[in-house]
């Protein structure tokens, strides 16, 4: 899909843009949500990213996401049920000028913990996380209009990331 892509250097407001959405989202899962994340680039700090806040709420059932599509339509989401990935909720924010993704997860479910190992790991390993800023500042200029191509880009590093990651989460931050 041709939709332009663009890396920017790590942008502290992110964090203050995620606080704020996430209010609006507590208020339409009420008493439903368990946790709200922010997860993705933008939640690492130092990291370029493309500016889109990702949030992942936990809730108790996840057909009340279903449910609830209605009151996400209303702040500007767009609802794209599971979008790939089994037992999960997606809501996107700003049309082809994506400002937020939502990744709506029942209690328990396993991409919970690869979401949250990968943000932790990067923020703990520096290195890590740089090689990873410059991988996608170099795909945004190879592929400026192509996010398939940048995403396609991404995959083994972000699957070797993610590896590494679940293996030091379960051994250093759950312990």
């Amino acid at each position: 899909m041709m939709r332009k892509v663009e890396v920017t250097a790590y942008n502290p407001d992110w964090r203050f843009k995620f606080q704020s959405e996430a209010e609006l989202i507590k208020g339409v899962f009420k008493e439903e949500i368990l946790y709200i994340y922010h997860i993705g680039s933008t939640s690492i700090p130092g990291l370029a990213a493309k500016p889109v806040i990702d949030m992942m709420p936990v809730v108790k059932n996840i057909e009340q996401a279903d449910r609830l599509s209605g009151e996400m339509i209303s702040l500007g989401y767009e609802p794209r049920g599971e979008n790939g990935l089994s037992g999960r909720r997606y809501f996107q924010k700003g049309g082809n000028q994506r400002t937020h993704h939502v990744h709506v997860y029942e209690k328990g479910h396993p991409d919970i913990l690869r979401h949250l190992a990968f943000r932790d790991y990067l923020r703990s390993n520096q290195e890590e996380a740089d090689q990873y800023g410059r991988l996608k500042m170099e795909l945004s200029k190879q592929f400026p209009i192509d996010i398939d191509a940048y995403i396609k880009g991404k995959e083994a590093l972000v699957k070797e990331i993610e590896m590494k990651a679940i293996k030091w989460y379960k051994k250093e931050a759950l312990n």
